[in-house]
């Protein structure tokens, strides 16, 4: 299960870059896995002349256990060559109801985030250092949204090896 849910974030991946056409993502490397760090790994792509890399994790727990949730996952990319540091993204295995907000709780601490089809990222750009320096210190995360059928559903993170994925991607060129 968590090697197809890593396969699929892969390729979710190049969906993330912008991969335009079938022949560009013919010609695009596909991810290496650096490193796992616990619930953490941390993955490298060319794309074009710039090197993306970014960790990834799936939940730990999913619900309601009623509905297929698809693939999920969290992921955080550092894109030097398009000065992007640290850029926490949801990817979700449904579409997301339009207009609505996933939200991002880590002790408490609630990280409202936009959607866009099956993604979701923080609504308030400036916000972003904080979530990730929250997910570092945190010891719970969950993700909450609304499917386009109106389901809510919740997703538990494992934040055990975070910190040291994160570390891993800081040097990313």
């Amino acid at each position: 299960m968590f090697v197809k849910s890593i396969v699929s974030a892969l390729a979710l991946t190049f969906v993330m870059a912008g991969v335009a056409t079938a022949q560009q993502a013919a010609a695009a490397a596909a991810p290496t896995r650096i490193q796992q760090f616990q619930a953490w790994g941390a993955y490298s792509y060319k794309s074009g002349n710039s090197t993306v890399c970014y960790v990834l994790s799936v939940p730990t727990a999913k619900q309601p256990a009623s509905v297929d949730h698809g693939d999920n996952f969290f992921i955080v990319s550092q894109r030097p060559g398009q000065n992007i540091s640290y850029e926490p993204q949801a990817m979700m295995g449904y579409t997301v109801k339009e207009n609505s907000k996933i939200n991002v709780v880590i002790d408490n601490k609630t990280f409202v985030m936009f959607t866009k089809d099956k993604a979701g990222w923080v609504e308030n750009a400036a916000q972003e250092p904080a979530l990730v320096a929250a997910m570092k210190t945190g010891h719970s995360m969950t993700v909450n949204a609304v499917s386009r059928k109106g389901t809510g559903t919740s997703y538990s993170y494992s934040l055990s090896g975070i910190s040291a994925a994160l570390k891993q991607i800081e040097s990313c060129k």
